[in-house]
């Protein structure tokens, strides 16, 4: 293998400007992991876009490679449980965050944050899917966990054109659930009814900007990877005994809502953390992916699947929220 190789690195040296560029690096370079992957695909998340702005309060220490996802093979490991030439994922903990992620062709990685690639399941539909569908299909184990089920009612998906909710829609159409879609983009109502929306409304028909104490009861369940104030919006609409599964901030981290869904109506709020999620809980999701909740149309939702030297120019849409479905990086052969 190579002792040089292409990554995307991040870097701002005391006294100089931030940088955000394609460069050769090493292996010693790499952090200390039981594992050495040559990575196949990655993917783009919010994370990932934050990790590549001066001031967006992921990246610690720098020079840095971000990618919170990645999926590849195996050249070497000091674990028995994996040997060369296996498949294999990695997605969250820490990289990306503290240690180096996937934009690079090589990583190496804790053998405790890897799983291995379950039959069913490609690397390209690995990176599809990635932390945003994981995110997804968590979401939905977690609502079922909770009493739903499609005989109970409309489901909802906020910021539905996104990764976490293209995904979940797709998911839940898969599993029978009739799903509505909430969109701010007026020109993508077709995109989610392709993905198995039965309705697609915006989000000023969730959220008009007043939160009621309790609106009218409309959806059994929810999925939200919103937050904010359109998320208590989203709570006071929650029918009696239904649940919503938040996992997202981008309208916000303050939630003004009351106690009353929650003890008139028997309302769950449900936190879905993707970054610690047990391995166990991990393994076994990835194998549900893999064998039912993989959506059938997962081509469909890749926006644009990029080179490693395109990334600079891409990663700026995830944070304007012009990025729809799933943008992937493909690693040089």
């Amino acid at each position: 293998m190579k002792e040089s190789f292409q990554a995307l690195v991040v870097d701002h040296p005391e006294g100089a400007d931030f940088s955000v560029r394609v460069k050769e690096i090493s292996l010693n370079e790499l952090p200390q992991g039981e594992v050495l992957i040559k990575v196949a695909y990655s993917g783009i998340n919010y994370k990932d876009g934050l990790a590549t702005i001066p001031n967006g309060n992921i990246v610690k220490t720098y020079p840095f490679v971000p990618g919170i996802d990645l999926a590849g093979v195996v050249v070497s490991s000091e674990d028995p449980r994996f040997k060369e030439g296996d498949q294999v994922i990695a997605t969250s903990y820490e990289i990306g965050v503290t240690h180096f992620g996937g934009y690079s062709e090589y990583a190496r990685i804790p053998s405790k944050w890897i799983v291995p690639l379950p039959d069913g399941l490609t690397l390209k539909e690995a990176m599809i899917v990635g932390t945003a569908g994981f995110t997804a299909a968590l979401s939905i184990q977690r609502l079922e966990e909770n009493g739903s089920a499609p005989d109970k009612g409309q489901v909802l998906v906020t910021g539905a054109t996104g990764g976490v909710g293209s995904i979940g829609v797709s998911m839940l159409s898969k599993r029978g659930y009739d799903v509505t879609a909430s969109t701010g983009k007026s020109d993508e109502h077709e995109y989610l009814y392709g993905l198995g929306a039965k309705e697609v409304v915006s989000r000023e028909d969730i959220f008009s900007g007043k939160v009621r104490v309790l609106d009218k009861q409309r959806w059994a369940a929810a999925i939200d990877p919103v937050g904010g104030e359109p998320l208590a919006a989203v709570l006071s609409q929650i029918q009696y005994g239904g649940s919503v599964a938040v996992s997202g901030l981008t309208a916000g981290t303050s939630v003004p809502a009351t106690v009353f869904p929650f003890i008139l109506r028997g309302v769950n709020l449900l936190g879905i953390d993707s970054v610690y999620c047990p391995m166990e809980v991990r393994e076994n999701l990835w194998h549900r992916i893999a064998a039912d909740l993989k959506p059938d149309n997962l081509s469909e939702m890749i926006q644009k699947e990029l080179s490693l030297e395109e990334l600079p120019d891409a990663l700026p849409t995830i944070l304007k929220g012009q990025a729809r479905g799933r943008m992937i990086v493909k690693m040089a052969e």
